[in-house]
């Protein structure tokens, strides 16, 4: 049975329904497959496993194209939906497949950023979804914003300085490893690029680092500092877990809370 354009649109955005789940799970999961096949790639494995490797990958992106071909279809304001960040960053997953096929191999630095698929699917808590408290949530988001930006870095650091300098930057975990101490600036100075891009993203993983680490965890901290004066008492409505002391309703959905009874020893 074929979909119309507004169902096709609501199953692909949503996470509820089972068929929206199937659906999305599915998209995240061959995210994640594929994410792991430019890191297999870059290590010393036999012909035949790479070229089943490049198969599994060409047939992601293939799905990865209808996808947002369908994304395009079903929208409402096409040329909304075509400059929207999700947009943009489903387009970079695919745009280095097909740009490739005519030889422009710096497109191909795009692939990394692949991962950031995920985004559209931590936003709705779906990937966390066994997570329970709020403060869980925002930790789980913190990790995978560091995680996600450090694996952007080391795959575009080694894509740049692999050619190049091979001895310092034979793997992704060497380039991994990299990323980590540059980022954290603890800069041991045992791997060094000698590319002139190569310099040029160190310096932003520098700045990068200075930038978002604290700020991510100074976000945690006055989470971690707020949810001190509140209380675990969990909404019907919502499930919210933690609220004000003297709250009587949920300060998200405006549900009724249950009473507590404090005990008090005289």
């Amino acid at each position: 049975m074929l979909l119309s354009r507004q169902e096709t649109e609501f199953y692909l955005k949503d996470l509820e329904t089972p068929l929206g789940k199937a659906i999305n799970l599915t998209l995240a999961a061959m995210v994640l497959v594929s994410s792991g096949i430019f890191v297999a790639e870059t290590y010393n494995i036999p012909d035949s496993v790479r070229f089943q490797l490049n198969v599994a990958d060409t047939a992601i992106v293939i799905i990865f194209a209808v996808e947002y071909s369908l994304r395009l279809w079903s929208a409402e304001n096409k040329i909304k939906y075509i400059f929207s960040f999700y947009s943009i960053i489903d387009l970079m997953a695919i745009l280095p497949f097909f740009l490739g096929m005519v030889d422009i191999s710096f497109i191909r630095l795009l692939r990394w950023f692949r991962i950031l698929r995920l985004i559209r699917f931590i936003d709705r808590k779906f990937l966390f979804a066994s997570i329970s408290t709020e403060d869980g949530m925002i930790f789980a988001r913190i990790l995978f914003t560091l995680f996600a930006i450090v694996f952007i870095y080391s795959g575009l650091i080694y894509q740049v300085e692999h050619p190049v300098n091979p001895q310092n930057y034979g793997t992704f975990l060497d380039a991994f490893y990299f990323s980590v101490v540059t980022m954290t600036t603890v800069g041991f100075g045992d791997v060094i690029p000698i590319s002139e891009l190569g310099r040029l993203l160190t310096v932003l993983m520098i700045f990068t680092g200075i930038a978002l680490i604290p700020w991510q965890v100074g976000d945690l901290i006055k989470r971690v500092v707020k949810t001190a004066n509140q209380v675990e008492t969990a909404c019907s409505g919502c499930g919210l877990a933690f609220h004000d002391v003297d709250a009587g309703f949920c300060k998200r959905c405006g549900t009724k809370l249950p009473s507590r009874r404090v005990d008090s020893e005289s």
